[in-house]
């Protein structure tokens, strides 16, 4: 008989589950996504949908609750029935910062010991705003927090992030085939408000299934070991997470290009290994040794 697989979904949960859960592993996981236009042939809700599926499969396997998603972001394409909360580029977030602001202070009166929040929706403003507010309130809660796009979790293997490209599409193959419809794309690309290789064509639920695999592999054992890091832990964690701040905020200030910190994403290739292994010095090492911009 199949074991059934741990309720893991906050807004699924009874009381004493909760309870449970809490005991077992005191991690808040907290799927970050938009409702943006990524392709004929996916969901308008891929962004959030996929990084509540991945939070989902890391929590049934190394523990941790998963708040339902928000479907609002900073940014999204100029494309039909995408929902623009803040436009984009800014480095300012008044919206999404302070909802994330609260979650975090609520998470950690209710007994959470460490938070990820997860975003599926990643231009660079997203990205920013999720990781410099990690940051800001890992030092104001006494908290690990993690703020960061789920591809950043897999860059080793060969994951960089598109929009409704190869790699969401493959995603989305193996996390809701449902929700894919491969045969509305027509013709060559580039496809109508999509980048990233040919979807229709090298979009595989095989290559979903390597990139899901990683991320929630390492998604599972930081949501684990999260809330049993000591105090030098957690230093060297947030130095790191610091450090990445500071550079994606020097450079886009620097040369006012939102982007100017992911010229060379392939830098952090090893960013997703360290994480899970917790060598933040060895993190901070590579964000320092980034290459100096023109």
């Amino acid at each position: 008989m199949a074991t059934a697989l741990r309720k893991v979904q906050w807004e699924l949960m009874l009381p004493h589950e909760m309870e449970a859960a809490l005991r077992d592993c005191p991690t808040a996981l907290v799927p970050l996504g938009t409702l943006e236009w990524h392709g004929v042939q996916n969901a308008l809700g891929l962004d959030a949908l996929k990084a509540h599926a991945l939070c989902v499969r890391a929590a049934q396997a190394g523990g941790g609750v998963v708040l339902p998603p928000l479907y609002g972001g900073v940014g999204g394409v100029d494309q039909p029935y995408t929902v623009v909360m803040e436009q984009e580029p800014t480095l300012i977030s008044r919206l999404l910062e302070p909802w994330l602001v609260s979650l975090c202070m609520e998470l950690k009166r209710l007994g959470f010991r460490a938070i990820i929040l997860f975003t599926g929706h990643y231009g660079a403003s997203q990205q920013m705003a999720v990781r410099e507010t990690a940051v800001r309130q890992a030092q104001r809660l006494d908290l690990p927090i993690l703020g960061t796009p789920e591809y950043f979790l897999a860059l080793d293997a060969g994951y960089v992030g598109d929009h409704g490209g190869v790699f969401e599409t493959s995603l989305m193959l193996e996390l809701m085939p449902e929700l894919v419809e491969l045969d509305r794309l027509e013709g060559q690309p580039p496809y109508q408000g999509i980048g990233g290789g040919d979807a229709k064509r090298q979009s595989s639920r095989e290559l979903g299934q390597r990139f899901s695999d990683v991320i929630c592999a390492r998604l599972a054992r930081l949501a684990r070991r999260m809330p049993t890091w000591d105090a030098g832990q957690r230093q060297a964690f947030l130095r790191a997470e610091q450090a990445m701040v500071s550079l994606q905020l020097e450079l886009a200030g620097r040369s006012g290009n939102e982007w100017a910190a992911w010229r060379q994403v392939t830098h952090f290739t090893p960013y997703g290994e360290l994480l899970a292994a917790e060598r933040f010095a060895d993190i901070e090492a590579l964000v320092r040794s980034f290459p100096a911009q023109g």
